[in-house]
This record gives C-alpha cells, structure tokens and sequence, in this order.
C-alpha cells in the first residue's frame, strides 16, 4: 500500500460528507485561526511543506483510487459510504489536480490570536466536498506554527536580556541561544523536519538537520540554516570511569584546540569538575585555546545549579563587569543549559541571573521535548471552521455559537464560538483585525492566494520567512 495515498489522509467520517451537505450545495468555504492560547501572538509557519508534499501537481493518481476504494469499504464494512466517483471526477476532469484555492498570511508572520490565518474553498461546485475533507491534513500546520510560535516567544524574553544584561554588540549572538535538541524526543522523522525547521525560523543553532532539510527542499533554503558544533555526550565522559574523568577532558581540549567545543561535565560531580578539573587542572588550556569552552550541567535544579556553577567559574577563571553592570565570564568559557528546560523555565533562568548581576551573554540554551513535543493542538488553540456556503444559488454565512456549562452550572457562551461570512485580514495600525471580505475595500487583504487548482500561486523562501518573523523593539517592550 502507497504511504501517503492522498485519498486515505482523511478523518473516516469525512468520506460519508458528499452525502450528509443539504443537497444544492455547491461552495464550501473555511478558515484556519488560532483561537487563543498560551501566547497572545501565533507565527504562522508550515503550510507550504503540506501544499508542496501533499497537494501540488497530480495530487492522486488511478492507482490510488483503485486501491483506496476497497479499503475504505472496508472500514466502514458497507459500500453506501465511500463513493469512488467523487475522486473519479477530479481525475477525469482535473488528471488528479485538486480544484480548491487557498489563501493564508505571509509564512514568518506573527498574527494576535482570534485571527483567519488560511482560507481553503472549492473551485468546482462539483466539489464542495472537497473543501473540508482537506482539513485532516491542513489542520496539522497547527504543529509548525506551535513549534514557531514557543521558539519566537524565547527569543523575545532571550532579546530582553540580553537588551538589559550584556554587553553592547552581544546582541549578535542571540541567534545561537536556544538550540534544538529535539530531535530524539519527537514522535516522527516529519516532526523532526517540521518541528526543526520551525525553530530556525527564529534561530540558527540546531542539532536537528532534518530541519534544514525541510527548509531546504521545501522553502528554497540557500544553505544549511541550522549550525552545530562538536559536544560531547555522557558515553564519552564516563568511559574511563569516574577516575578517568579529567583524562576525557584533557582529550576534549587536544582534539578541538580550536573554536567552540561542548563538554557535558555532570556525569560525577559538576562542582569538582568546574572547580577543581576546568578551574584548575585544565585552567590554562582553556584559556589559552583560541575558542570557546561550553560547559553544560545536565541535571539539578536549573536555577539553583546555574547560580552555583557561576560563582565556581567566576572564582576561578575571573570575570569582567560590562558597562550595564553585569559580570561576564572570559569568552573562552561559556555554560548551556540543556535539562529542564522550557518556555517559563527560561524567563526564571534568565531572571536569576540578572538578580545576581550575571550577564545574559554567558548562557545558552538547549531545549528538547518542550520545544518539539510537549505541545498540542490546543496549545494555541487551533481549529478550522466552515464561515461560508452557496446552496442553490444562494449565499450563506455560516457560524457556531456554542452555549457552554462551566463548573458552577452555569450557562455561558463558549470561546469556540466561530467566525461566519468571507473574511479578510487587514493591518489597521499596526494591529491584524479579521473583517467581513467586503468591508474596508481601501485596505489591502493581508491574505495571499498561495495554492489554486493544483498549482503554488505564491512560494516563500526561508530568508522572507525569517525576515517576516523578526522580533521588533516594541514586542520586548511589551514583555
């Protein structure tokens, strides 16, 4: 069996649709939004990896068909449901390219919740159907977009930081604090690809290449966009035992005596290994090499083992005080943090530091599960509604406003009540508002036709993509 028949890449009780629409439906029209959520903003990212892998070109073939229809007769074990002409049509009639036009915001862009993000409709009042069928696979830009989003709200709390704390032109260096270390804890080598390639959106430091694979192949990348450098794990500091630790170091040192190596030093006694190996024994070595010496703790509270790990090294390599008035280590040594970290743990980190009079600039960041997999769908609250149907002839603005019953018994109304109508998204000083498709004619639809008929209208490469998502002054303001 092929493994992405498009034709099977559907929630089940959508096959039964083309039947259950009144009869005289001929236009289907619905929009994606991010309905709130644990940021106020959601970067819109992805969709163009679905429309490219999914949907461009003869989006399914005879074959798929062929082999679809006794499947899905299968799964609901009777043969009034699946109807094989429905496909057959677009086939005959299209050679397999999909009749629906999609509009969305630019990729990169970060747009206030409550917001239309993407429209999908049916070009063929054939295939009013079809419209809503697509939504299993669309809905999944919510993955994407979530990763974007969580990555750009770190870099605005890193970027306030470093605004407040570092010294003047370590600013540069932001784009390499948080790291993606994800790749592991994902549930998929495609979550990996768009996960990652989410991430080095808003950064450049990345040990998931699947994501600049997907940048590349999918958002014409120029060149790898997600840098690395050589770090050592725990199956390589514990192999001489704990009385071989200082060895291993040593070994570290003499094989990159240049440019910046990462060396986990947990694996017995993090404080002796600062203190008495780094601090000490290999003191001069380090000082002495023309790059950078991460050092990364691996366990213990992040707070509380950050504080103490930088008195050590203060105490022992020296520091200076910039002119914000905060210390900062000699650039030959730096700390990454890569245990326990996610979104709220990073503001306290970051926040400690300040407190103690500790600079930004001497922490990076590595994060895994938090960043890649502990979020959902409803992590910014993601849903694609129907707003707009032609029955007859007829226009119909279509909407849900559901009544709710909350803890206390209480009637109320529900956040998952709907948009209705054809919708625009206009930038009314600065701000996204989403209106009715006629109203304010003299501003421009924010929305752009990006998929038509089988075809990408609009394709975005990843420097735009970037660009759209910068972090502006006023976002750190707002922090």
């Amino acid at each position: 069996m092929k493994k992405n028949n498009l034709i099977l890449l559907a929630d089940a009780y959508k096959y039964s649709h083309h039947k259950l629409y009144m009869p005289g439906t001929t236009k289907v029209y619905s929009y994606l939004e991010s309905r709130g959520g644990k940021f106020d903003n959601t970067v819109f990212y992805g969709l163009q990896y679905f429309l490219k892998e999914y949907l461009e070109g003869f989006a399914f073939t005879q074959e798929d068909l062929d082999e679809a229809e006794p499947f899905m007769k299968a799964v609901f074990g009777r043969d009034d449901v699946f109807d094989k002409s429905k496909f057959q049509y677009i086939l005959d009639k299209y050679n397999g390219k999909l009749p629906v036009k999609i509009m969305a915001v630019p990729e990169g862009t970060p747009v206030g919740t409550s917001n239309v993000l993407m429209t999908i409709e049916n070009t063929d009042p054939e295939c009013f159907w079809l419209t809503n069928f697509l939504e299993t696979l669309l809905m999944q830009v919510w993955y994407p977009a979530t990763v974007a989003t969580i990555s750009r709200e770190v870099k605005k709390v890193v970027t306030q930081y470093f605004e407040e704390t570092a010294t003047s032109g370590a600013e540069a260096g932001i784009e390499y604090v948080l790291n993606d270390f994800g790749f592991r804890g994902v549930s998929s080598v495609e979550s990996a690809g768009l996960g990652g390639s989410a991430h080095l959106v808003n950064f450049k430091g990345s040990d998931t290449i699947a994501g600049s694979v997907v940048a590349k192949n999918y958002y014409n990348a120029k060149e790898v966009v997600g840098n690395s450098v050589p770090a050592t794990e725990h199956s390589i500091c514990t192999l001489l035992g704990k009385e071989g630790e200082l060895d291993i170091y040593k070994h570290v040192l003499e094989t990159f005596p240049t440019g910046i190596v990462a060396c986990v030093s947990d694996s017995y006694n993090i404080f002796k290994a600062v203190e008495k190996y780094w601090g000490e024994e290999l003191k001069t070595q380090v000082l002495d090499r023309e790059g950078t010496l991460v050092i990364r703790p691996d366990s213990g509270d992040p707070v509380m083992t950050l504080l103490a790990i930088f008195e050590l090294l203060f105490k022992q390599f020296g520091y200076t005080t910039n002119e914000k008035g905060y210390k900062v280590l000699p650039p030959q040594v730096r700390v990454i943090q890569g245990d326990g970290v996610n979104y709220d743990a990073i503001k306290e980190m970051y926040q400690a530091l300040k407190e103690n009079n500790i600079s930004a600039e001497n922490l990076v960041l590595g994060m895994g599960g938090a960043l890649l997999q502990k979020l959902d769908r409803d992590t910014q609250k993601f849903a694609l509604k129907c707003s707009y149907a032609e029955i007859n002839g007829e226009s119909v603005n279509v909407q849900k406003s559901p009544t709710e019953m909350d803890a206390n018994g209480n009637i109320t109304g529900s956040f998952k009540k709907s948009k209705g109508g054809r919708l625009k998204l206009v930038n009314l000083n600065g701000e996204y508002q989403t209106v009715k498709e006629n109203k304010l004619p003299e501003i421009n639809n924010e929305l752009v036709t990006v998929f038509e008929n089988g075809e990408m209208v609009k394709v975005y490469n990843f420097e735009e993509i970037r660009q759209n998502a910068a972090v502006k002054f006023n976002e750190i303001e707002l922090i």
